[in-house]
Parts: structure tokens; sequence; C-alpha cells
């Protein structure tokens, strides 16, 4: 759909409740094209760090994402379980979050939903992980393909696949070449738990005794 470059935070909001499911836990995506570089940064600053939304930009295609208690839950967890493996085996990190990394001179921008700079802290992270619930939206590895991201994880369908930045191209693989040594197959058993908590200490353990 094409709206104009100027839209305000309600008119975003209304946007959103209008292509709202009876699902509770379904998320809100909207696409909009035809938004220019300045329209894009003008709903950054007008949605402001605190807004539950998610916005990718990718060539004047704009991507509005509200997403859902599942995806909030799925992201928090991996993102706690990878912590802690990196706390066990003594990797510096550097937690950045939904963070948005974004290039006026390639058209693009994103928000990962957790992101880490390993041993030190660096412009572009060196891993982005995203959580896929809705299918569908902009094509966000092409993003960071752009801005030279040197590894991205999905969740996606109960899954965890990695792709791994070579000679400015993805290559997708079973393990993680900046953590070799990570059971990516025992982290991904738990992100689905009921109970986080128990998940955390559990994975820690098993880490711990590897």
């Amino acid at each position: 759909m094409s709206l104009p470059l100027t839209l305000s935070f309600n008119q975003i909001e209304t946007l959103l409740s209008v292509a709202q499911l009876p699902n509770h836990d379904t998320e809100q995506l909207l696409i909009i094209n035809g938004i220019n570089w300045s329209g894009y940064e003008t709903l950054l600053q007008q949605l402001g760090e605190k807004s539950s939304f998610k916005l990718t930009y990718l060539d004047g295609n704009l991507e509005i994402m509200s997403p859902s208690r599942r995806h909030e839950s799925y992201k928090k967890l991996l993102g706690m379980l990878l912590e802690a493996y990196l706390f066990e085996v003594g990797i510096r990190f550097y937690p950045l979050g939904s963070t948005t990394f974004r290039s006026q001179a390639l058209s693009r921008g994103i928000e990962p939903d957790q992101c880490y700079c390993f041993n030190e802290n660096k412009s572009i992270p060196d891993l982005a992980i995203e959580v896929v619930i809705t299918s569908g939206g902009i094509n966000s590895l092409i993003i960071y393909q752009g801005l030279q991201v040197p590894e991205v994880w999905f969740w996606e369908q109960e899954k965890l696949s990695v792709y791994y930045l070579q000679k400015h191209e993805y290559l997708k693989d079973s393990n993680s070449h900046l953590l070799p040594d990570l059971d990516l197959a025992l982290l991904a058993s738990y992100i689905t738990s009921p109970e986080p908590f128990d998940a955390v200490r559990e994975f820690r353990t098993k880490t711990r005794h590897v």
C-alpha cells in the first residue's frame, strides 16, 4: 500500500488497529511503499526509542510491525540463554538489544530483535538475531548483508538458522562461526520453554559441564 510520507504516531496506531486480527497473539504487520529516507527518519523520531513498533526499511519500502507476546517472549529468552552461555565461557559481550542500524547511502535500516558485539563495542554488531512469527515482510537478510553484519540468527517455525557472511554473501550453516563451541541445538531446545527461569538455569548448568 502507498501512503503519504508524513505519518504521525496516531495514524500508525490507527492503521495497525485496523489491521489487527481477532487472535490476540497475532502480530500486526504493515508494508508501506514509496517512503523516502527523510520520511523513514522522521517516523523513527516520532515513534521514539520506547515505541513497541519495529521498523524495517529497504529501498523505499517500510515495514512496521507490532510484535506479539509470543515474539517478545522468544526473543527475550533467546537472549537470556545466549548471555548465560557467554558468562559461563567468559566471552566479553556488549548487548545492544533492538538498536536501530541504518545507512542512508545503502537506503536501508533495521532494528534487530537482539544483537551483540563480542570482545569490543563496535558500530555494527557481530551478531544479529531475528524472531520470525509472521512471514511475508521485507527480507531482513538483504539489509544485514548491506550493513555487513558478520552473522545473523533466525528463530522461525521453532528452528534456529544461522547465516554467516563470507565474501559479502551469506551462507547458511547449522553452527555459529562466531561461537563455534556453542551447542545451538541445546540452546534452541529451551527457547519455547514456558518457564524461562528454569530454562536458563538448566541450560547454564549443562553448559558448565560440557
